[in-house]
């Protein structure tokens, strides 16, 4: 469906943080102005009134006209299916060569989507690209910036390990921290919250994997775009802020559990038969020893 006049299809999934949303899609049509971009907000049976209230703010269709001004499309699913498999529901109505996942819980700052687009488009050999995404208090976001979790990096960032040797490749590889946050470079794996990617590579790995529900499908993405000989790129002349977690805060111990069993899917996708026996049984053992420990945290501050 792709070649109606659009520049880039934005996809932006939505579940119960209305108030941000709102936020986030005036950012990004403050950015947008007049250019071709679509605009689709998937809603996965949020119970906040986000559906009603897009209605009353914005030009909601399911095809709105080329330069119709702020107008919506809407992909309204019956229940919330999960970040991967909802953001899979809004692949079929993508009218752009290029798409931009955005999550709800950001804000576009300046024209962070416009640059972004332009560095992407001006080289062919990207695959897909992140901007810089910073917490609220201006800490980068890691999840914008790091390595693919094998065995080794998972140990030495979880041990502690990466933090006593930050600037170390063999250390540090699951932060990436020894790369130049400040640079364009290439890097392994960027964050789900802004991941700007050519419809081309999307379609070679047939988009997300539904076998993840939150947490770790932006790794298996960017897993699945190297395989295909596609770049990844970290491009920090631009940003947006991004409140972390918003969708989550209520349902800790889910999140945590989700967390966990995404690191075992992947794991087992990519990894487990590379090791004996022994080692691949020690390996998921710490993975169920983490997630016990995050949850008795999180009981613990609650």
């Amino acid at each position: 469906m792709a070649g109606e006049n659009y520049d880039l299809s934005i996809i932006i999934l939505n579940y119960n943080v209305k108030d941000l949303l709102l936020k986030c899609l005036e950012s990004v049509f403050k950015d947008k102005q007049s250019k071709s971009w679509q605009v689709i907000v998937v809603d996965n049976a949020s119970s906040d009134g986000s559906v009603e209230v897009l209605k009353e703010k914005y030009m909601v269709s399911h095809s709105p006209h080329l330069g119709s001004g702020e107008a919506i499309e809407l992909v309204k699913n019956r229940e919330n299916i999960g970040f991967a498999s909802g953001n899979n529901s809004a692949i079929p109505y993508i009218k752009a060569p290029v798409v931009l996942f955005l999550n709800p819980d950001t804000l576009v700052i300046g024209n962070a989507i416009s640059k972004s687009l332009e560095y992407l488009m001006g080289n062919p050999d990207i695959g897909a690209l992140t901007c810089r995404v910073e917490l609220p208090d201006g800490r980068l976001d890691y999840s914008s910036h790091r390595g693919f979790p094998t065995p080794w990096n998972s140990f030495c960032y979880f041990s502690g390990l990466s933090k006593i040797f930050p600037k170390s490749p063999i250390f540090s590889g699951y932060a990436a921290t020894y790369l130049d946050t400040h640079t364009t470079h290439e890097i392994d794996c960027l964050t789900g919250a802004f991941l700007m990617v050519r419809k081309i590579a999307g379609d070679a790995i047939s988009w997300w994997d539904s076998g993840y529900f939150w947490n770790g499908e932006d790794i298996e993405f960017c897993y699945n775009l190297k395989e295909k000989g596609w770049k990844i790129y970290f491009y920090p002349e631009v940003k947006i802020i991004h409140w972390k977690g918003s969708s989550a805060k209520k349902h800790r111990s889910k999140t945590i559990s989700h967390g966990a069993s995404a690191m075992r899917i992947f794991y087992k996708k990519h990894f487990y038969h590379n090791y004996p026996p022994i080692l691949r049984d020690i390996i998921l053992a710490g993975i169920k020893l983490l997630e016990h420990y995050r949850k008795a945290k999180a009981w613990i501050y609650q």
